[in-house]
């Protein structure tokens, strides 16, 4: 014989039960006749075909194998029945169900992290899609709908689809491993860096092909990866600018070291939060936007 199908209601005064060790209890923490739950629970039994609590012997109620078996899986089902209704709750008061977010790649990985943590504690029933590009590609997701919020930089070319509000900057500094030519030089004089490869950060999308932000040397090499160029800078293969956030361990181990450069004493690598006009945000996606504003 197949077992029954459970009600979410008995379902629920199972785990009422459960909780908190006694009918009566059970009763009051749900509001309902203590021959309810009484019920509740022979019916839930009946359709399952096993006993879930040991009743004989004392007035508590112990989980048999049984239940404490049958217990995680009955709760997984309240928090899925749970979700669903919060979901909808969510869907009629203009909530999104998910948010796309890009992130330039020098935005510190802690900053952003702090924030998803925050928004999963107030939204825990949106979904998140989280991009990290560079330059260019970050506004292409928003163009493209596959983001409806980005935190970009540079300063792209005027984008008329998309509204644009300033968030802060990135110090980035030019760094280069202790043994590389430049890392010896007492002082490096201007025109110097001409003479070396410098790695550079490069676009996949097209939006900022043939701009050049920050470059100095005659000789480079393009990356689109941030990782791999932080990699071949510590290998001594050329310089270049890094976010200060990503490499000051390294200046403190000795690993890399910071380069004086006369062409560019300071470096403020600027970002822009950017949405589509034709999209306004919903409540989560403005609230995400306001926490990355305070926190950038």
């Amino acid at each position: 014989m197949d077992v029954g199908q459970p009600t979410l209601d008995q379902l629920r005064i199972f785990l009422a039960v459960a909780d908190e060790g006694s009918f009566n209890r059970a009763a009051r923490k749900l509001g309902r006749a203590l021959s309810v739950v009484s019920y509740g629970i022979s019916a839930l039994e009946g359709q399952l075909g096993v006993v879930l609590f040991d009743r004989e012997g004392s007035r508590k109620p112990v989980l048999t194998e049984a239940g404490r078996a049958l217990l995680t899986d009955a709760r997984a089902v309240a928090d899925e029945a749970d979700g669903l209704v919060a979901r909808a709750r969510g869907i009629r008061q203009g909530l999104e169900t998910e948010v796309g977010l890009a992130v330039d790649v020098m935005v510190p990985s802690r900053t952003v992290a702090g924030v998803l943590r925050d928004f999963q504690e107030a939204f825990p029933t949106v979904n998140l899609r989280l991009h990290v590009e560079a330059l260019g590609a970050v506004a292409a997701l928003v163009l493209d709908k596959r983001a409806d919020l980005a935190i970009a930089g540079p300063d792209i070319l005027d984008l008329p689809e998309l509204e644009r509000r300033a968030v802060g900057s990135v110090e980035l500094l030019p760094v280069a491993a202790p043994g590389h030519p430049l890392a010896q030089l007492p002082q490096i004089a201007p025109g110097e860096t001409r003479e070396h490869l410098q790695l550079v950060l490069t676009d996949r999308s097209p939006l900022t092909e043939g701009r050049e932000f920050s470059v100095l040397s005659s000789r480079t090499w393009r990356l689109a990866d941030l990782g791999a160029k932080h990699a071949l800078l510590l290998e001594g293969i050329g310089w270049g600018n890094m976010p200060r956030h990503a490499v000051l361990e390294d200046l403190s181990a000795g690993r890399l070291v910071a380069l004086c450069l006369p062409e560019a004493a300071q470096i403020h690598y600027q970002l822009h939060a950017l949405w589509r006009k034709d999209s306004r945000p919903g409540p989560a996606t403005t609230w995400m936007l306001d926490a990355l504003i305070e926190r950038c």
